[in-house]
């Protein structure tokens, strides 16, 4: 099987966030995006509500408002349905069984979840995984959705030290993840090699994923590393996709 290139569509404010606009703005906004992504040949679209800063956890204490949840499945829906491509979902900042309720109803076949297992502190405080729940949801409601797992996710820092080996292994073998995602440490920067190839040696075939900074330019060297890819900022240009810089990309990675 081949590797994954998901583009993602960031979406505009929600009305519950700061700085929201109409809806249906930011419906058509995504729509066009997506059009962008698979015109210029990714595998899927990713759906983020990445508009709603600053996000609230995602814990059952601070859940995002039930808006962000209908809007990440309205649109994720809209997109799937007029491209017949697979889509994912990432609600932020961490709210995974929203992400797997909406990814179950429009058919999505994976989500992000940036902390599914121990404690990050985040700007938007300390945020902790919550695997076991998940799970259960998952096996209630009997969908295979796959669920990427952030590994020393970017904008956060885990509470206390981290051997990466052993917390790498212990996520891929312990958390009921389906692949592992691994960023620079904040939007839109490379992940280090020598961390990906540490990982690598610590989980074997366990599928990687790269969550940030794969460009045209870094393909050569990080693409054979991962058997995946997650990529948003490279392929803006003033916040919206760029078909040319997607289709760039693209190309680089078949070289």
């Amino acid at each position: 099987m081949g590797k994954t290139l998901l583009g993602v569509v960031h979406l505009g404010a929600l009305p519950s966030a700061a700085g929201c606009c109409e809806f249906e703005d930011v419906a058509t906004a995504a729509l066009r995006d997506a059009e962008a992504l698979v015109a210029g040949g990714v595998d899927g679209v990713m759906v983020e509500n990445f508009g709603d800063a600053p996000f609230h956890k995602g814990t059952r204490d601070d859940p995002v408002p039930p808006d962000v949840i209908a809007g990440l499945a309205v649109v994720a829906a809209r997109i799937r349905g007029a491209l017949q491509v697979d889509v994912a979902v990432n609600c932020l900042r961490n709210d995974a069984v929203a992400a797997l309720g909406v990814a179950a109803v429009v058919g999505a076949r994976w989500i992000r979840v940036n902390v599914l297992t121990g404690a990050y502190i985040t700007d938007q405080g300390l945020v902790d995984g919550d695997a076991a729940r998940l799970r259960a949801y998952r096996n209630q409601m009997q969908c295979g959705v796959r669920i990427l797992a952030d590994f020393l996710v970017k904008h956060a820092v885990p509470l206390g030290g981290v051997d990466p080996a052993v917390a790498a292994r212990d996520l891929a073998e312990r958390s009921g993840a389906s692949g592992l995602v691994l960023s620079g440490r904040r939007t839109g920067e490379p992940v280090d090699e020598g961390l990906v190839d540490e990982v690598r040696a610590a989980v074997g075939a366990f599928p990687i994923w790269l969550g940030s900074g794969l460009t045209a330019q870094n393909a050569d060297r990080l693409w054979s590393r991962c058997d995946g890819a997650i990529v948003a900022t490279a392929l803006q240009t003033g916040g919206r996709i760029d078909v040319g810089r997607v289709r760039e990309l693209r190309a680089a990675l078949r070289g």
